[in-house]
């Protein structure tokens, strides 16, 4: 099934493939996630066009830039989404602010806020749609278009989007950018756990990790 997904979709362009998923999931059955952060207005602007119904599901961990929150409702009124927020259970979140986790266990934070919130609701969905881009780090380079994440399909429409395409996409379509973009933020997570950095060389700074969770 993988694989000829991967066939048919692999050839067809992100809209293309966007398109073709709606043949194979009803709306329903599609968990479309953002994290409202650098890129994240491409996959919104695609869908906002070609299925403007489907529901976009953002985790809010609470600890977010308010330039995100800012950010995000911005965009929701431009492109006229209709934004869910996901939310971590109120006394395990108060816990990593109280313990400050992050701080010493960055894995568990993220496991608390942004991974079990979602693992909560995904069993209602068949395919979850991800931005992810191959260019961002080693991790995504070699995803296909479809691929598994746990016992869940996962549907990557611009996983190989160049970075130069997302600038040329950013321009066709004069998108706005996200508030910390030029102050040099190149990708951009909670607050206690982000610097400004290229790429996501900002996230995670002074440790071996590289992602939350949600796609490993």
């Amino acid at each position: 099934r993988l694989a000829e997904l991967n066939a048919r979709f692999a050839p067809l362009s992100p809209e293309d493939r966007i398109r073709a998923l709606y043949a194979e999931f009803p709306r329903e059955k599609v968990l479309f996630t953002s994290s409202f952060g650098t890129s994240a207005v491409i996959l919104l602007h695609m869908f906002s066009r070609i299925e403007p119904l489907q529901q976009v599901h953002f985790i809010d961990t609470t600890y977010h830039f308010p330039e995100t929150l800012a950010y995000r409702q911005q965009l929701t009124d431009l492109l006229g989404l209709h934004v869910v927020d996901v939310r971590p259970e109120e006394w395990k979140n108060k816990f990593t602010q109280e313990d400050q986790t992050w701080a010493k266990d960055p894995d568990f934070c993220c496991s608390i806020n942004k991974v079990e919130p979602l693992d909560a609701i995904k069993p209602n969905f068949d395919v979850w749609v991800s931005g992810l881009m191959g260019h961002q780090n080693t991790q995504r380079q070699d995803r296909n278009v479809f691929g598994m994440g746990g016992d869940m399909l996962k549907f990557h429409p611009i996983i190989d989007m160049t970075e130069a395409e997302m600038n040329a996409y950013f321009k066709l379509h004069d998108l706005p950018e996200h508030p910390l973009q030029q102050s040099g933020y190149g990708s951009i997570g909670c607050v206690q756990c982000t610097i400004n950095g290229q790429g996501r060389s900002g996230r995670w700074m002074g440790t071996n990790k590289s992602e939350c969770g949600l796609h490993t």
